[in-house]
């Protein structure tokens, strides 16, 4: 069993020194927990990314030393992307702007008629995309053990049959590395080895493995991957979409617009004719952000060159930490699809009994300093699943308004950490749980605009 005295140090994030105000005047450091929704940048990002500023400049095409300078960055940190993602040899990275972006870039360049797959636990960015495109979805009830989440996926690619009336027999089948809400892992090797013999192809959403875990394309096999930067400890709005490039290539560009076309032509009828770039020109338009671009290499750079073995090992005594102090709360049960011992990353989510999941997330913040969230995390099926239908109650802020008519709204508390994360905010975070269950908040609370605020009114 590893030790804190064992482990590596925590990696340097912008906002370690924050001080930010209680609702009773005093002032404490912030414990950053919802690293799952965005992350903060690590120092080493911000300080590459402040290096690199002065020498910023339009990207391809410039003649100017700037322009030169920028277009080499931006197309060495789309080969850094590479090989951080252990890349095949004709694979592609198509920078974008987020997770969300990526799956629907990657929804529109699918074939006409292609089923996609996707179990409903997902992630709304992993589950919308496709019905938004037009395209026939099979969405696979919750699994409750990684084995069945591979029989069922067995199943329903043989029940579905791949030459489908106007498909062409493409399918895809799309998959989370790590859930948002509860943070398990899921046999992606497995699940995309049983969609590969199937003929199906496989998009993963590593948005939250990839800050956590080594994440190899090759080793996985998986088709395609997508990551966010502000959930890499790169917060500069920008995004990945990599993988398999002739589905892409044989697609409209994403947008159309300068940077994808290669030619443009006035033809004798008065219109237009376009030749497209291929590769990840294509679907790249307008101009790139190489700030994104760059500070998602940087952290690609930092997170690999500070061994994700070590990261891994220090999350691990984390996770260990905080599970073993909530389960001493008897009030708290935390929310998991594949039961307490199945492996996961620094996200877990749980209810309290007699709380209100927002007015308990609003008196950690205000009483002791503590940033969590608390809603469906976007992800209403899974969170509706795993709180089932236990009875809300209701808060000072007012109960929480129906996300569905007629539907109670079943919330729950999301506490997140990663690299940057001390054992004392893990140990705060515990001590304020279990403060506020024994004796409740100190302070009043209402509605605010939809949020739940601490009443200061007097």
């Amino acid at each position: 069993m590893s030790t804190s005295l064992d482990l590596c140090a925590p990696l340097a994030v912008l906002g370690a020194d924050v001080q930010v105000p209680l609702v009773s005047g005093e002032k404490v450091g912030y414990a950053a927990l919802d690293y799952a929704a965005s992350s903060p940048a690590l120092q080493r990002v911000w300080d590459e990314v402040a290096a690199y500023a002065p020498y910023y400049g339009s990207v391809h095409r410039g003649a100017g030393y700037l322009s030169q300078l920028s277009t080499d960055l931006f197309e060495q940190s789309r080969r850094t992307v590479a090989d951080f993602l252990d890349l095949r040899e004709g694979d592609q990275v198509v920078f974008t702007r987020a997770t969300t972006d990526s799956l629907n870039l990657l929804a529109g360049a699918l074939p006409a008629g292609t089923r996609v797959f996707a179990f409903e636990t997902e992630h709304h960015a992993s589950l919308l995309p496709w019905r938004q495109a037009g395209l026939p979805v099979s969405y696979l009830p919750s699994p409750r053990s990684p084995e069945e989440a591979v029989a069922a996926l067995a199943e329903a690619l043989a029940a579905q049959p791949s030459q489908e009336e106007g498909a062409g027999g493409h399918r895809l089948f799309c998959v989370t590395g790590a859930s948002n809400v509860t943070g398990e892992l899921w046999p992606v090797a497995e699940l995309t080895r049983v969609a590969h013999q199937h003929g199906v192809r496989v998009v993963l959403d590593a948005a939250q493995l990839a800050p956590h875990h080594r994440v190899s394309v090759r080793e996985l096999d998986v088709d395609w991957v997508a990551f966010s930067g502000h959930k890499l400890y790169a917060p500069f709005g920008a995004g990945v979409l990599a993988g398999r490039g002739d589905w892409l290539d044989a697609a409209e560009p994403y947008l159309a617009g300068g940077g994808a076309s290669r030619t443009v032509a006035r033809e004798v009828d008065g219109s237009v004719a376009v030749e497209w770039h291929q590769g990840p020109a294509r679907h790249e338009a307008g101009s790139p952000n190489v700030i994104g671009a760059y500070a998602i290499a940087a952290a690609c750079r930092a997170l690999t060159e500070a061994g994700f073995e070590a990261l891994q090992a220090r999350e691990q005594y984390l996770i260990g930490r905080l599970t073993a102090g909530l389960a001493e709360i008897p009030e708290v049960r935390v929310l998991s699809l594949f039961g307490p011992q199945a492996a996961r990353v620094g996200v877990l989510s749980f209810v309290v009994q007699g709380w209100n999941s927002s007015h308990f997330s609003a008196a950690l913040s205000a009483e002791y300093g503590i940033g969590v969230r608390d809603g469906l995390f976007c992800a209403h099926p899974l969170v509706r699943t795993l709180v089932g239908g236990e009875e809300v109650t209701p808060s000072q802020c007012g109960a929480p308004e129906p996300s569905l008519p007629g539907e109670r709204s079943l919330n729950a508390i999301r506490v997140s950490f990663g690299a940057g994360t001390p054992e004392e905010h893990i140990d705060r975070f515990l001590a304020a749980v279990r403060e506020l269950v024994s004796d409740g908040a100190r302070w009043n609370y209402r509605n605010e605009g939809g949020r739940c605020v601490a009443d200061t009114r007097r």
